[in-house]
């Protein structure tokens, strides 16, 4: 099939010739498209994987068939994500699948413009690298982070709720916005209390509080991590010791927060104090309180519903952005509770 010559600053070409189910693109530079197409064309594979299509690659050609729809999908997917990688941007399988979702989320058959979806896409600028919503509902999440003093992330694992709520963190404390960031996690996981657990204060929570080391390290430089934790900048609060504090000029990011009781959310929600911002994130169908207890988080968010100031994003599995099997493990497990809801009620 023919290939159009690229016109000064075209970097792909989409034939017009041929039938509806079939176009082929080549991309101007070698390397980008490397990055592209993925180490031994994993990048390809997802996408054929998910839209139903066949992406064969030659070279710095790619030749997609399949369904008129998934083509198109297919190659609004492959332009956006070159446009990216054309501006410097790192491309993780993740992105790869968020611009899948994002492509198939905004239809098939209109007129693409391959920098819409990296102008429209909400992105956190950090000084490491920065974060992009790979996700309609991680969008949705930034823009209520940056408009709420109080955001609500609900949803299953994967979804990138912890990540972004410390990536928001991160760039209001490099932009000194806030003088503190405050971690703090409820620890019932297993059932144990701090007192049993060894070591320091540090020590005993570090287990529960794990999740939120790991994307501050992977968002900050590890020395500047490490120096604000020595002067109290970044600041590790189990629930349990935030009774009776004031927090001002902080962000405050409650981990696992499905696991409190009612009374420990209205104590860490009214810890707000002047020019501080709030992030409450936790997964309503893990649970592990003990039978009987109701979830601090799922009464707060049905009580402060509407409430001027506080926002909620809600993810789905569909908003999964970790490897791909975690998002079918997820609506598996949501159709059996599904199914034994069903079954209750007859």
């Amino acid at each position: 099939m023919p290939v159009r010559p690229l016109e000064p600053g075209q970097g792909l070409v989409p034939s017009t010739e041929g039938t509806p189910s079939q176009v082929v693109l080549t991309f101007d530079d070698n390397r980008h498209a490397s990055v592209l197409f993925g180490q031994y064309g994993q990048n390809l594979a997802l996408i054929e994987r998910r839209l139903g299509v066949v992406a064969e690659q030659r070279g710095n050609h790619v030749t997609l068939e399949g369904s008129r729809d998934g083509v198109e999908q297919a190659r609004r997917v492959l332009e956006s994500l070159y446009e990216n990688i054309k501006r410097g941007q790192d491309l993780a399988s993740g992105d790869v699948e968020g611009a899948i979702r994002l492509a198939i989320a905004q239809g098939s058959l209109f007129d693409f413009d391959p920098s819409a979806i990296r102008s429209d896409s909400e992105q956190i600028n950090l000084r490491k690298r920065p974060v992009r919503a790979r996700t309609a509902a991680q969008d949705t999440y930034i823009r209520a982070l940056r408009r709420d003093a109080l955001v609500f992330g609900t949803g299953p694992a994967g979804t990138g709720k912890t990540w972004l709520a410390v990536a928001h963190a991160v760039s209001l404390f490099e932009r000194k916005e806030v003088d503190r960031i405050i971690l703090s996690r409820p620890a019932v996981e297993a059932g144990e209390r701090l007192g049993f657990l060894p070591g320091d204060l540090r020590e005993k929570v570090d287990p529960y509080l794990r999740p939120i080391y790991d994307a501050l390290h992977d968002l900050m430089d590890a020395r500047i991590v490490e120096r604000a934790m020595q002067t109290n900048e970044i600041e590790i609060a189990p629930l349990a010791f935030m009774r009776g504090r004031t927090l001002s000029n902080a962000v405050v990011i409650l981990d696992e927060a499905q696991n409190t009781t009612a009374m420990q959310m209205k104590m860490f929600l009214t810890r707000l104090g002047e020019n501080s911002r709030m992030i409450v994130t936790g997964d309503p169908s893990q649970v592990d309180l003990p039978p009987g207890q109701i979830s601090g988080l799922a009464e707060a968010t049905r009580l402060l519903d509407g409430v001027d100031g506080i926002g909620h994003a809600v993810f789905t599995a569909e908003d999964v952005v970790r490897h791909e099997l975690v998002a079918r493990i997820v609506a598996a497990y949501d159709k059996a509770d599904a199914a034994r809801r069903r079954g209750s009620k007859e």
